[in-house]
């Protein structure tokens, strides 16, 4: 229903999207996640029409969006983060006004109209003006005109953005309830809600897709490789140097640390159990192991895993020390090039010049 193959968008020698590449089949909720800056709305504006592509392809319900545009549009619904409504207009008027502009024909718009209002379960507000709703009757407002042509794909962009937690389930219901009929991406800051809403996960990191699989899939795959943190009585460095030549140990990650303590994640090779290795290796270097134990990674952290650059990875690093973890009295400034000794001009000489 969705295809997007290499696609990217580039500000100067900025890429804003740099060879993004998903499918979307009929039916599915995908949830569309990356930190702020990633790319996630550059890339949704382009699947809608809104902004045009640097290069790459994408198709809308069988229709190129840059080759027709036009019949890719009548085939999204769109919701951006900020809904487009009207404040002086009440609901019923507000619909049909995007009715008329969505060229739902005259015949059909009551219908169409009850139809969205029931599914986004308005009725109680029908005719009251969208300037005195509540945010999250906005937002259901906003996903009542996304929805009001029946478009096969809807593309919603952060659409529980500020809601409090009772709208936040209720729009999530909401977006469950329109899934199957409709091609649905959904993009989130709210991990938990994609857990429980999308049948698989996109993410992205500066640009390009880091990650795609199902919500289970990902943890699972990230947990297999296992993950221990450790509660050391030492500073981050000294502790990093004890692990640092313990084998299966892929990523080190500060996660924390007191005037006492300093807390670390690691990161094991998948099938590799570094729990006895790390912890001699910390008794060993006569640095104080307060606590060891195994973590169950969440979707947040599967996130965290993906889209940050805390980590250290051992394997890039060895044997050479990171910087950030370098004491300063071992640094040594590089030793600079012999110089030619400085030419000393002759009385005679500079009487010639």
């Amino acid at each position: 229903m969705i295809e997007v193959a290499d696609l990217r968008k580039s500000y100067g020698r900025f890429d804003a999207v740099s060879g993004v590449s998903f499918t979307v089949g009929k039916g599915e909720i995908l949830g569309f996640l990356g930190p702020n800056g990633a790319g996630k709305t550059t890339t949704m504006r382009i699947l809608t029409g809104y902004m045009p592509a640097t290069s790459g392809k994408a198709s809308v319900a069988g229709f190129d969006v840059f080759a027709s545009p036009l019949e890719a549009k009548k085939n999204v619904g769109y919701l951006p983060e900020t809904p487009p409504v009207y404040p002086d207009l009440d609901v019923a008027s507000y619909l049909d006004f995007c009715a008329r502009i969505k060229g739902v024909p005259s015949a059909d718009r009551k219908a169409k109209i009850d139809r969205a209002i029931e599914k986004a379960r308005l009725g109680d507000v029908r005719h009251k003006l969208i300037g005195r709703l509540s945010k999250g009757f906005r937002q259901r407002v906003g996903i009542a005109q996304a929805i009001l042509a029946d478009p096969p794909v809807l593309i919603l962009d952060e659409p529980t953005a500020g809601l409090d937690p009772q709208q936040i389930i209720e729009t999530r219901d909401l977006i469950k309830s329109l899934g199957g009929d409709h091609t649905i991406i959904l993009s989130t800051h709210i991990l938990p809600e994609v857990s429980m809403t999308c049948n698989r996960v996109v993410i992205i990191s500066k640009g390009k897709v880091v990650a795609e699989d199902t919500p289970e899939n990902l943890t699972s795959r990230l947990s297999s490789k296992g993950a221990v943190r450790l509660e050391v009585r030492a500073d981050t460095r000294d502790a990093f140097d004890a692990l640092r030549d313990v084998e299966g140990i892929v990523t080190v990650n500060p996660r924390g640390s007191t005037s006492h303590s300093t807390v670390l994640e690691l990161m094991a090779e998948e099938g590799v159990d570094i729990r006895a290795a790390a912890a001699r290796a910390i008794v060993g270097a006569n640095i104080d192991l307060l606590s060891l134990s195994q973590v169950s990674l969440s979707l947040e952290d599967v996130f965290l895993e993906l889209t940050t650059k805390d980590s250290v990875a051992v394997s890039e690093v060895a044997p050479a020390k990171p910087a950030i973890f370098t004491p300063i009295a071992t640094i040594e400034p590089p030793t600079p090039p012999a110089e030619e000794p400085p030419v000393v001009s002759s009385p005679e000489s500079k009487e010639s010049n």
